[in-house]
């Protein structure tokens, strides 16, 4: 079967660069939502605490339940819980769901400073405390989210020059209704790297920790270490003579003549179908021929295994996309393995 190997060596590196950002081991939210970003949310879970990391952001109430035994705090991006959790923070995106959340639940407001996806307007801040102080919730935080922190433009500091305004705001209203001191924080991985002093309360850090954040060549920040490697196995391998032809449609022609090995990873795995359009080789340059099958693929090789990719920013380009998507389409049933 194919399988995934963590380092926790490179995990480790970016998450003392990260800390050194930070400031403080103690300031950094690892991000495990969708399966921590395909490397496997138990696994990273173990390997961070271990590091000492002692907050996580999930997407959902089953991924903090399954990794509440690891940290000291959980904040949920967007579900609604069934009661109350003394670990568990719920991040509440709209007013109307104010009232869905049970008494005593402890959350943190979110607020659209300018990305429009997930948030309470600006302008809607007064009353968000008013209905959360009715509701019987207990409000710790107040956050955002930027919509382009990795991009070269000013938006970044428009969004921050906004946030600003809703902390002062916050405060104020936070003394109103007697929730006492906020948290804030808005940096992502991105974010946190075009601070030049950080000083919010936690940075959300996701792509950074996993090795595979791009920032323009301006930005300040040092250099990530991807954590996870995909290899697959051999199935069966044949003799091909030049001019054969590999694969459904039979796309992959053969152009002198070879060795062609089928290997157990396919687009059912989480390789995507677009590779073979790209011209994909692997890190040590073998060419995948034909289409990938949805639990197999071929390549120009003889070996019993090889190495997918060890870099999904590399993999991303042939693809014409992202390294999150990249990693976030690989299933959950691949073995995982810490080295």
């Amino acid at each position: 079967m194919a399988y995934i190997i963590l380092n926790k060596n490179n995990f480790f590196s970016n998450l003392d660069i990260i800390a050194n950002r930070t400031k403080s081991v103690d300031k950094i939210a690892l991000v495990l939502k969708d399966n921590a970003y395909g490397h496997g949310l138990l696994e990273m879970a173990s390997m961070a605490s271990e590091y000492g990391v002692k907050r996580a952001v999930v997407q959902t109430s089953k991924e903090a339940d399954a990794i509440e035994s690891f940290f000291d705090y959980i904040l949920v991006l967007a579900d609604i819980p069934q009661k109350a959790n003394s670990k568990t923070r719920y991040t509440i995106n709209d007013l109307t769901s104010i009232d869905k959340f049970p008494s005593g639940t402890k959350v943190e407001l979110k607020v659209d400073t300018g990305m429009h996806r997930n948030g309470i307007d600006m302008s809607e801040l007064e009353e968000a405390f008013l209905q959360i102080k009715r509701a019987g919730l207990v409000l710790e935080a107040v956050f955002t989210h930027h919509r382009s922190a990795d991009e070269l433009t000013s938006e970044w500091f428009w969004q921050k020059e906004n946030f600003k305004k809703v902390k002062e705001r916050a405060k104020v209203l936070a003394n109103e209704f007697d929730f006492g001191k906020l948290r804030f924080h808005s940096c992502n991985s991105a974010s946190l790297f075009r601070e030049g002093d950080f000083d919010e309360d936690m940075a959300r850090v996701g792509i950074a920790a996993y090795g595979c954040l791009e920032l323009p060549k301006s930005f300040d920040m040092q250099s990530f270490k991807p954590v996870l490697s995909l290899f697959a196995k051999k199935i069966s391998q044949r003799e091909l003579k030049n001019g054969a032809r590999v694969g459904y449609g039979g796309e992959g022609e053969i152009l002198k003549d070879c060795v062609v090995s089928n290997y157990d990873f396919g687009y059912g795995d989480g390789f995507l179908r677009v590779y073979a359009q790209g011209g994909y080789k692997t890190p040590q340059g073998i060419e995948l021929v034909g289409r990938i099958s949805m639990d197999n693929s071929s390549f120009l090789s003889e070996d019993d295994e090889i190495l997918v990719f060890d870099d999904a920013r590399v993999a991303a380009k042939y693809a014409k996309t992202i390294s999150y998507e990249v990693l976030t389409s690989l299933k959950s049933e691949i073995k995982r393995e810490i080295v």
